[in-house]
């Protein structure tokens, strides 16, 4: 069992500010982590089975992070305001997430791409730009397939097994977003096929 504190294979680590405040001060093991915000994250989706109102915008992003760990952190649904060993200045999230949601628009309007193709470049810019403190690869999966739904496409598998667990899967996982940033996805698609 690992501290929720220590980085482990390419997750994203807490600043020194974000540390103390984590809500349950019982947590201390990153699997006691996984597990209780695996709960949030529950109750965040089924609150999506009722939501219909445009995804693409940085009040709902918000809203959802906030759904899915609020019971966890402090600053659930808030915009990081440190560095990260991944992820754009914390001065340009906000006009980097416009820049997103226009282009996803785009995209959509004008089919630039096949659908799948559509959620896995949202998805993948996302996590590039990485909002919040932490929880941006979950959000952004979670934030790919609504997308999916709502082109009326089956949501993606996202590989048979936990991306949260250090694992095989993960690793290739991270692997394909890494090759995603020199604008191949090809892995990537071949991630969720």
């Amino acid at each position: 069992m690992s501290n929720i504190f220590e980085a482990d294979d390419s997750s994203t680590p807490l600043s020194e500010e974000e540390k103390p405040d984590l809500k349950q001060k019982w947590i201390t093991t990153r699997e006691e982590l996984n597990e209780f915000e695996a709960k949030g994250i529950f109750e965040a989706q089924v609150w999506l089975l009722t939501h219909k109102a445009n995804i693409l915008n940085t009040r709902f992003l918000q809203k959802l992070h906030k759904k899915m760990f609020a019971n966890v952190w402090k600053w659930a649904g808030k915009f990081r305001v440190t560095e990260k060993n991944i992820g754009i200045a914390p001065y340009l999230i906000s006009s980097e997430l416009k820049n997103l949601y226009d282009d996803v628009a785009y995209w959509i309007e004008n089919k630039t791409y096949k659908p799948y193709e559509i959620a896995l470049r949202f998805h993948h810019k996302l996590v590039h730009i990485h909002p919040f403190p932490n929880g941006n690869g979950r959000i952004s999966r979670i934030m790919a397939d609504l997308i999916m739904k709502r082109l009326n496409e089956k949501e993606f598998d996202w590989g048979e097994g936990s991306l949260i667990e250090i694992s095989k899967l993960r690793k290739n996982y991270i692997n394909a977003l890494r090759k995603a940033a020199s604008g191949d996805y090809s892995e990537l698609l071949e991630f969720i096929n």
